[in-house]
């Protein structure tokens, strides 16, 4: 019976609690939404990147107060409307740097999602907790750090932060009394933009993060580095971390990781890796990525190149009791009470979160079903079309490539305008591009010129969907040239 007083909007239904639904209800359901999903994945080669929406349309058809009273079944008649007003990740979208949601790894999500473990320890979550650790080993290994142990998390800006707290905790301990005199972390001007924010937020400070020029290859240059940490030895500062970018986020230029690391070691530098886009090519291209074991921790995004749905990065570390030095306190309601290295195994003690989703399964199935050989061929077939698009680039009258191919990033743009305003019209040649929904790409800025950008992270990409890049971007340089 309710308790006296209880509202009535708040009472069991013949003891059914609120909320509740039947098994056979959760699977007719279920059957809708995987109906749903592989009609868009059966037709998602032929639907248009960009949607034709605009931001009021979206707010007037998605916004408005919550129903009061349930909709039942007919709430998931919306989903298609959703499919119809978002961008479809097909073998054509090239902006950014962006995974494509490897479809087995969804089903994990879903899978993951109904069993709902939270993902803070073995006593939280037995079996997902080893599969993590599990994958962590997996991916550790198939990039050249064997050995290293890790955390899931969010993001490559969560990871680096982390990789950055563990780089302060270990050369300039602050979590008991604060940071007093700090330390500088040295970076190439490239580096992604997580990395000013980590080191705000760890209150080191970015007027410490110095960020130094880089070679005609935009790879850091060890001399620059040299040079900066004696001038700041000298200055009475105190250098603390380097950080390699191992694929810079506009052209994926991979430093040079061992001379970097090799002046740390000498230095007394923590080495971060942010290998959120790149690491994965370690896999493919071992070579480029030589010194990558003799780091100290490094990020890598699962849902970037290792093609995953959002979100999964992956933050690895040779020592473990260098997180626990970062992230360990924990109230005596959460501490481990049990000796077992693998039932009293918390990750909380290594890492910024405690409540966490279960981001291990979809990875670990992914994986399990394709097999790391099928990563190796998809990460190897994107380096190959990168090439592609760069030599079709060379060979196009009107346009330039204007960096490196060292990943699978391309920057090029068009040059058979006036250059007094050339910036202006490569913007208005991309929000062509992208208006016609057939490929898509992103904005960069090299060498202070406003370029277009393709990135291949897409294991559904073709040599075709390549070709149609110029195709578009010359289809859409007659509409500049010509507006009318």
């Amino acid at each position: 019976m309710p308790l006296t007083g209880e509202p009535d909007r708040l009472r069991r239904v013949d003891d059914v609690p609120a909320l509740n639904l039947s098994s056979s209800e959760f699977a007719e359901l279920g059957e809708r939404v995987i109906a749903d999903a592989a009609r868009y994945l059966a037709g998602l080669d032929d639907r248009p990147i960009r949607p034709d929406t605009r931001g009021a349309e979206t707010v007037a058809r998605f916004g408005g107060p919550a129903p009061a009273r349930g909709l039942g079944a007919a709430a998931l008649d919306e989903l298609c409307t959703v499919l119809e007003h978002s961008r479809a990740g097909n073998g054509r979208f090239f902006g950014y740097v962006m995974g494509s949601g490897e479809p087995v790894a969804a089903l994990g999500d879903l899978f993951t999602s109904v069993l709902n473990q939270n993902a803070t320890a073995w006593r939280s979550g037995p079996a997902t907790a080893v599969i993590e650790r599990t994958v962590i080993s997996w991916l550790a290994e198939a990039v050249g750090c064997a050995g290293f142990a890790g955390v899931l998390t969010s993001g490559g800006s969560l990871a680096n932060l982390m990789g950055l707290a563990m780089a302060r905790e270990s050369r300039a301990p602050a979590n008991e009394g604060g940071v007093g005199g700090g330390g500088v972390v040295y970076a190439s001007s490239l580096v992604h933009m997580s990395i000013p924010k980590a080191v705000a937020l760890l209150g080191l400070g970015r007027g410490n993060l110095r960020l130094l020029p880089g070679d005609a290859s935009a790879r850091l240059d060890p001399g620059a580095l040299r040079a900066a940490v004696a001038a700041d030895r000298a200055a009475g500062r105190h250098p603390i971390a380097v950080v390699v970018s191992a694929g810079t986020i506009v052209t994926g230029a991979v430093d040079p990781i061992a001379e970097i690391v090799a002046i740390a070691r000498a230095e007394n530098l923590w080495v971060h890796v942010d290998g959120a886009y790149g690491l994965p090519a370690a896999m493919v291209e071992p070579e480029r990525f030589r010194g990558i074991a003799d780091a100290d921790s490094l990020s890598m995004d699962a849902h970037k190149w290792l093609y995953q749905p959002l979100d999964c990065s992956v933050l690895l570390y040779r020592d473990r009791a260098a997180a626990r030095r970062a992230f360990s306190f924990t109230d005596d309601y959460a501490a481990s009470l049990d000796p077992d290295p693998v039932e009293g195994d918390v990750f909380f003690e290594e890492t910024i979160e405690l409540s966490r989703r279960t981001r291990a399964v979809k990875l670990w199935l992914s994986l399990r079903y394709h097999g790391l050989d099928a990563f190796r061929a998809a990460i190897a077939a994107n380096l190959r079309q990168a090439r592609l698009l760069a030599d079709l680039v060379d060979r196009t009258e009107g346009l330039e490539r204007v960096a490196d191919v060292q990943l699978s990033a391309v920057c090029f743009r068009w040059t058979g305008g006036d250059p007094a305003t050339s910036d202006r019209d490569n913007a208005a040649l991309l929000e062509q591009v992208n208006r016609r929904g057939r490929v898509y790409l992103s904005n960069a800025t090299v060498d202070d010129r406003f370029v277009l950008r393709a990135c291949i992270t897409n294991h559904r990409t073709t040599d075709a969907d390549v070709r149609a890049v110029v195709d578009e971007v010359l289809a859409a340089v007659e509409r500049v040239a010509d507006p009318g």
